[in-house]
């Protein structure tokens, strides 16, 4: 039998040992918020081939996306060494067999590791995990914590969550509630802190990332990432700006649904996605955001029958054009499925992405949401942001499709149909008075 000792041959740098200690202490809660190039998937590796020798059960280390998984990690090359790091993290050793098509290993102590996507985090069949690594968990789907938080406190399991700041979303959160909490961990390593780098190569990045994108968009980016800053925004976001402002102005916090007024809801349909609804309340020129809500691969029949439950008085339900869609099987369209179930329905205009995002933009400033019914909402709206083409170095006319499109996606759905009301409003300006009529006094 060959002896190994573990970690390989690395040895955690001076920044890194903090982390380390807690993690070979016992400790099961870490939030690191480290710049880049601080190492952070190295010490996860690492600790994940320590665990899983010392403790027999499954390890996952998760991506943002499972798309991005086998690039970054299962496939990720060490320049310094010209080896691929699951390779110097997981000796031959200590591997009784390694599948490169879903991108895992079954050591030979019956432990597991695999890399997975928090988009794809509940389609994975067998034995949940007792250890996760969130790797730049300011992107991932929060989602994902929500639904493994509870399974991982039942099996005394751990949480590792490495990420560079994006902006003021669901990572901010999660680190200001570890600092608040003496079981956690929490540390936010910045550039100036660690020393990585010195003033010349910082500055020669920062020289690079103007060059490549502008002068505002690479300070930011610099910021973001060696600086561990949350003040950029998220680069490229959409709804940022009309958010904070909305804070500002105090029309994001209690937004009491009000019985005498009815509901409309506004959808975006998933198959293997999620599917998502805003439930909003109209009082004059305001728009009432009350409620926020998505289910995973959950079928029609059994949203409708939890929307359907719900206390409040529809006036409608507003679905994309997709839901005109047959399905093969059974010949049925998804709106004839859920017209027979929710009653009155209707299909919103069809519309560019890029237009029906600009009809939201103009319409933030009617929105009154609800902080906490709406949170999930409020924080897809944040992260939704315009797609990046790595290789021209520029924004694509395009959103980055992820778990934040969902949210996004359904309240685009009440922009392009409150664009079309407008529209016939400004067609016939007495449309609304027409309407409202009803007697001498109206």
């Amino acid at each position: 039998m060959t002896t190994v000792q573990l970690p390989n041959g690395w040895a955690p740098r001076s920044y890194q040992r903090k982390l380390w200690s807690y993690l070979e202490n016992g400790g099961t809660r870490a939030v690191e918020i480290a710049h880049r190039r601080w190492g952070k998937d190295d010490v996860g590796l690492h600790w994940a081939a320590v665990d899983a020798m010392q403790n027999v059960g499954g390890i996952w280390h998760m991506l943002p996306e499972a798309a991005q998984a086998r690039k970054a990690i299962w496939d990720a090359v060490n320049p310094h060494t010209g080896k691929r790091r699951i390779e110097e993290a997981f000796p031959k050793e200590i591997i009784d067999t390694k599948r490169e098509s879903d991108m895992f290993i079954r050591f030979i102590n019956g432990s597991t590791w695999q890399v997975v996507g928090s988009d794809n985090f509940n389609s994975l069949v067998g034995s949940p995990p007792r250890g996760i690594v969130f790797s730049e968990y300011a992107l991932a789907n929060p989602a994902a914590w929500s639904y493994m938080r509870p399974i991982l406190k039942e099996n005394g399991g751990w949480a590792l969550f490495i990420t560079t700041p994006r902006g003021n979303n669901h990572a901010k959160k999660l680190l200001q509630a570890a600092q608040d909490n003496p079981a956690w961990f929490a540390e936010v390593s910045s550039i100036r802190d660690t020393k990585a780098l010195n003033d010349e190569q910082l500055n020669e990045e920062l020289q690079e990332y103007i060059a490549e994108n502008g002068a505002d968009v690479g300070r930011a980016l610099f910021r973001q990432e060696y600086e561990a800053s949350f003040d950029a925004a998220i680069i490229g976001a959409y709804y940022v700006g009309e958010i904070d402002f909305a804070i500002q102005q105090k029309r994001v916090g209690q937004v009491p649904w009000d019985p005498a007024l009815p509901v409309r809801t506004y959808w975006d349909l998933g198959l293997d996605d999620a599917t998502a609804i805003w439930f909003a309340q109209e009082v004059g020129k305001e728009i009432r955001l009350i409620e926020y809500a998505e289910w995973t691969q959950t079928p029609l029949t059994k949203i409708a029958g939890e929307v359907m439950g719900r206390p409040y008085s529809y006036s409608d339900h507003i679905l994309p054009h997709d839901v005109r869609v047959r399905e093969m099987t059974t010949g049925r369209s998804r709106e004839e499925v859920l017209r027979s179930l929710l009653g009155r329905l209707s299909v919103a205009p069809m519309l560019g992405v890029e237009d029906g995002i600009n009809a939201v933009r103009t319409l933030f400033s009617r929105f009154w949401i609800d902080e906490k019914q709406c949170a999930k909402g409020l924080e897809a709206l944040r992260n939704y942001r315009k797609k990046w083409d790595e290789k021209r170095k520029t924004f694509e006319n395009h959103p980055h499709h992820d778990w934040s499109s969902h949210g996004s996606d359904a309240l685009r759905m009440l922009g392009v149909s409150y664009r079309e009301k407008l529209q016939a409003n400004v067609r016939d300006p007495y449309a609304m008075t027409k309407r409202r009529s009803s007697g001498w006094a109206a």
